[in-house]
């Protein structure tokens, strides 16, 4: 996520900002249904095809931020080595990572691992940027790493094991959260030079031209005749929902919102993606399956619910997820 310099509208005093709350949780809503959903694309589409199509699809709705706007700084050579790593760590990885993560585990196991984005944002800011954990920010590490080693020790309701090249996804899920995790932390660097909008634009154009070697390679050969209409319009929702709506959607809630408490919010990803996974792709769901979602959700809580001397006082930001 990164920041802009404009500091937020606010309302009547005492005013409850319900519209910017239903953003919020809409917006990270929508980022936990295409997480959830992500299993039927790649079992239609190779996941380096899947990308690229990704990456190509957001370019051409994004194709006017490109541009140098006012406020924005001329592009230096530091800027463009950030906005490369951003988009290699937290465009291009993530989604490689993501998409076999799903492909090798579940949908519900993606909404349990991604809960710990928060946590692997803490510990990579006191490693790199020398930021203080603090008590809360240990034990959401603490929670995120029981949830996950919960998860993986699950078995279906039945007691059945654990599909073959699971472990490998949970890790590759992992690798994922570790690599948004980064795209947050260097983010912070690139705040208040540039656009959020453009940040977004030109990272996803380093993401399509890594993408596109590997893409080219699986499209040769491919046919696209037997992938379904249902297929195409589910790829569609997940470029254009990934990359301008959800971010749309966080920007506008974070108008009014703090930042700190507007993190809460990210609450609403491993909800979405586990009831996407067990509503509509039918994945189990045991006891041991929700105490893992429950200690994810916790050190959630533990690691973005702001304290209140934090909500009132630091100005909001807003920021694109």
């Amino acid at each position: 996520m990164r920041d802009s310099s404009r500091p937020p509208a606010t309302g009547s005093a005492g005013a409850v900002p319900w519209i910017a709350y239903a953003s919020l949780a809409a917006s990270m809503g929508l980022v936990g249904a295409y997480v959830g959903l992500l299993k039927l694309l790649v079992a239609a589409l190779p996941v380096f095809l899947l990308a690229w199509l990704r990456f190509g699809l957001a370019a051409l709705v994004m194709v006017r931020w490109v541009r140098r706007r006012g406020g924005d700084a001329p592009l230096s050579g530091h800027d463009r080595r950030l906005l490369f790593w951003e988009s290699f760590l937290g465009n291009f990885l993530f989604s490689i990572c993501l998409l076999y993560g799903v492909a090798l585990s579940s949908a519900l196991a993606a909404g349990v691992v991604m809960a710990a984005i928060p946590a692997a944002v803490a510990l990579l800011s006191r490693l790199f940027l020398g930021e203080r954990l603090g008590a809360r920010g240990s034990a959401a590490i603490g929670c995120a790493v029981l949830g996950i080693g919960l998860l993986a020790l699950a078995k279906s309701p039945g007691g059945a094991p654990l599909p073959a090249g699971a472990a490998l996804g949970y890790a590759l899920l992992l690798g994922a959260v570790f690599c948004e995790a980064s795209y947050v932390v260097i983010g912070k660097q690139l705040a208040g030079r540039l656009s959020p909008r453009r940040i977004s634009a030109l990272i996803n154009l380093w993401g399509l031209a890594l993408a596109t070697p590997l893409g080219l390679w699986q499209a040769w050969g491919f046919d696209f005749r037997a992938v379904a209409l249902p297929t195409w319009l589910l790829l569609a929702f997940y470029a254009v929902s990934a990359s301008v709506v959800a971010v749309w959607l966080w920007m506008q809630g974070l108008r009014r919102v703090p930042a700190a408490r507007a993190g809460v919010f990210t609450v609403m990803l491993p909800i979405t993606a586990a009831v996407a996974g067990v509503v509509f792709l039918g994945e189990a769901f045991g006891t041991q399956h929700l105490l893992a979602l429950a200690l994810a959700l916790l050190g959630l809580l533990l690691a973005t619910w702001p304290a209140r001397a934090v909500a009132e006082q630091t100005p909001v930001r807003p920021e694109s997820p």
